[in-house]
């Protein structure tokens, strides 16, 4: 892997702001996202929308050690994360395995009662606004990282990624049930939506124990290389 050389130290600071907002935008995005998605997940009765707003929830708990992270380095602290970090990436990781868990357990249980959702409408909606609300994110998550030479802001990027892909199998599965009536393919959704929650969890452990934002949720610095020429 190779990254871009070092921001100028002039540059640096005006860099690690927009790093900074960037945390804070995904904070906030994520919690109002989480909000309107088990409301409606609740109110249409459709699980996939209710465990994208639970997943959203959680993020929101990563976001946070992330926004630590870069009050950090706007201190010249180093890349790898202290205890506040490393205590956000367990709460994070434990979170998304009992998340995984429920949502397992309640995709079966709806697969076995034939339950269909009212509609699913609104995660068709949902989710494209978090398509490309999650596009600008990982785009200047990864130009600011790259310009910092920043692995942990690669690492970000790269787990913003992963909500893209959630925001994608959450369209997949809206729009399949309204297309088809088929009330398995919002089950079918929310048992991939359980699957990439493992991971994160898996991820976000793995994190703390190594005590680094290694790149991982998806290889962020390879594109990083890719995007900028490196």
């Amino acid at each position: 892997m190779q990254l871009l050389s070092v921001a100028p130290s002039h540059n640096r600071e005006k860099l690690l702001r927009w790093a900074y907002a960037l945390a804070l935008i995904t904070i906030f995005y994520n919690i109002i996202e989480g909000l309107v998605s088990v409301y409606f997940g609740l109110e249409d009765e459709t699980i996939a929308l209710f465990g994208f707003g639970l997943d959203s929830f959680v993020e929101v708990i990563s976001g946070i050690g992330i926004w630590h992270m870069v009050r950090r380095l706007r201190r010249n602290g180093g890349e790898n994360p202290d205890q506040f970090e490393r205590t956000a990436l367990r709460v994070t990781g434990t979170a998304f395995y009992l998340l995984t868990a429920g949502l397992a357990v309640t995709a079966l249980v709806n697969v076995i009662q034939g339950h269909k959702p009212e509609t699913t409408f609104w995660g068709i909606v949902i989710s494209l606004i978090s398509i490309a609300t999650m596009w600008l994110l990982i785009r200047a998550k990864v130009k600011v990282g790259a310009r910092l030479n920043s692995p942990a802001i690669l690492a970000d990027a790269a787990c913003t990624r992963t909500c893209l892909q959630l925001s994608l199998v959450l369209l997949l599965a809206s729009v399949g049930y309204e297309v088809t009536g088929i009330g398995g393919m919002d089950a079918f959704g929310t048992m991939i939506i359980a699957g990439l929650s493992y991971r994160e969890g898996h991820e976000a452990l793995e994190k703390a124990r190594s005590g680094t934002f290694a790149c991982g949720c998806g290889g962020a610095c390879e594109t990083a290389d890719k995007e900028h020429g490196a």
